[in-house]
């Protein structure tokens, strides 16, 4: 099972994501840390203070009796069980108690010996605190440090209530988990940005691939990043390679076509005057020939092309061109050509393929037409239907499906050799489409083309 996601910017945000909780979490716990050190000393020192006010103050009566020559009980330490205590024991008995207190007593920590005042020792880290309970068993923090009163030694258990640390830790870490919380989703907003902004230069990238593969640019921009120019420029590379192999590729069709078609065309023919065929046997084996050239070169032609979607052809100026220039050519006749082919019409062919079936057809509608020729182009779904009609005399439908066969000629007189309509045909099922007579509405012949189109 994966656990990263498959996308760049997933991985980027999940690593930012995971990066940015794991450092907020380590600056917590250190900040945490900080503060307890901070606050724990606080408490240490005042409970320092306290013991080295109470040594100070012990002394002996002339009967041998402890006793404090002043008041030590300042605030806190006067208010009963506020948690704030200090006890003299000796000989194990309390002889002293603070004033909250009273009568009461609490469970001291260990003993350790309490440096003289303004001993350098004081300013050396201080041991750590014991933990004790109190007159209602809440928690203590203890301090016992033992000292000599007039000879003899003397426990002092000063302690301080638990809360002491752990309310300032608390009002302390309750605004800190909250500000880091708000780092941390201002971080990773922050990467989210900087994740979308840094792949901006990979989705211009792959919508370029995208206008190159529809045809509507040649090749890749130059103007990348440092870090996509090495990629850009390969892209480039390969797809220039790919148009060095399609126009090779194109050649070698064209010459094995011209090599070939001809000479079956012109077989298949032969073997249409009686007596050369009587069990129509060669014939058979002349339609298989074609078939498997016609498969072939649809094949080689299709590896060569890549698949259609690469190509991208707008179809109204190359029948404005081809119109003017076939005008040109049957100038003996006065002919009128209409073109209803919208602008935003484009088919996925290449331009060559297109001047060529939309010439052949085009060309035939000039012989054939008394005077009126309407070119007509319409989108639907995914396919362009364009349909090219005349005034002329037409064909009877039971001839329409003989003449799509290659060297078929209807009419002797016309000048021709009668591949126009099969090439047109072949070269549109090549792309996935395909060539249809009927009768058009002026009654002479009209050729549907089909191809496939293009956004």
């Amino acid at each position: 099972m994966r656990l990263a996601p498959r996308s760049l910017a997933g991985r980027l945000t999940l690593a930012a994501a995971v990066l940015t909780l794991v450092a907020l979490v380590g600056a917590g716990l250190a900040i945490g840390f900080i503060l307890q050190r901070f606050v724990t000393q606080q408490v240490e020192q005042r409970l320092d203070a306290q013991t080295t006010t109470i040594a100070d103050a012990l002394e002996r009566d002339p009967d041998g009796r402890l006793r404090l020559s002043r008041n030590v009980d300042g605030p806190p330490f006067d208010r009963r069980r506020s948690g704030w205590y200090w006890r003299v024991d000796e000989e194990g008995a309390a002889v002293l108690r603070s004033g909250s207190l009273g009568d009461e007593g609490f469970e001291s920590g260990r003993r350790r010996p309490l440096p003289a005042p303004f001993d350098p020792r004081w300013r050396e880290p201080k041991p750590k605190m014991d933990e004790g309970r109190g007159p209602a068993e809440e928690p203590l923090i203890v301090r016992a440090t033992r000292v000599d009163v007039g000879g003899r030694p003397v426990d002092i258990a000063v302690a301080a209530p638990f809360g002491a640390v752990a309310g300032p830790m608390r009002d302390a870490l309750r605004p800190l988990v909250l500000s880091l919380a708000a780092v941390g989703l201002g971080l990773v907003g922050a990467s989210l940005l900087q994740v979308r902004f840094g792949l901006t230069p990979l989705r211009r990238l792959r919508e370029a691939l995208g206008e190159v593969r529809a045809g509507r640019a040649a090749r890749v921009p130059d103007d990348q990043p440092a870090e996509l120019k090495p990629l850009a420029s390969e892209l480039n590379a390969l797809i220039e390679q790919n148009a060095a192999g399609l126009a090779s590729a194109r050649l070698h069709v064209a010459n094995l076509a011209h090599g070939l078609k001809t000479p079956l065309a012109t077989l298949s023919v032969a073997l249409d005057d009686p007596g050369r065929d009587p069990d129509g046997a060669l014939r058979a084996e002349v339609d298989r020939v074609e078939r498997r050239i016609r498969h072939h070169l649809a094949r080689a032609r299709a590896a060569a092309l890549g698949g259609p979607q690469r190509m991208r052809t707008e179809l109204k100026p190359r029948i404005d061109d081809l119109a003017v220039a076939l005008k040109a050519i049957h100038a003996g006749k006065t002919l009128s050509i209409a073109i209803d082919v919208a602008d935003d019409i484009h088919v996925a062919c290449d331009p060559q393929d297109v001047d060529e079936m939309a010439g052949n057809l085009l060309d035939n509608a000039c012989k054939w037409a008394r005077g009126a020729i309407v070119v007509h182009a319409r989108r639907s779904d995914a396919q362009v239907a364009l349909t090219i009609s005349d005034d002329g005399p037409g064909l009877p439908e039971d001839a329409l499906p003989e003449a799509m066969l290659p060297g078929r000629r209807l009419d002797e007189t016309t000048p021709g050799h009668g591949f126009g309509l099969s090439i047109a045909r072949e070269l549109a099922e090549l792309y996935g489409g395909g060539l249809t007579l009927e009768r058009g509405p002026a009654g002479g012949l009209a050729a549907r083309l089909t191809l496939p189109a293009q956004d």
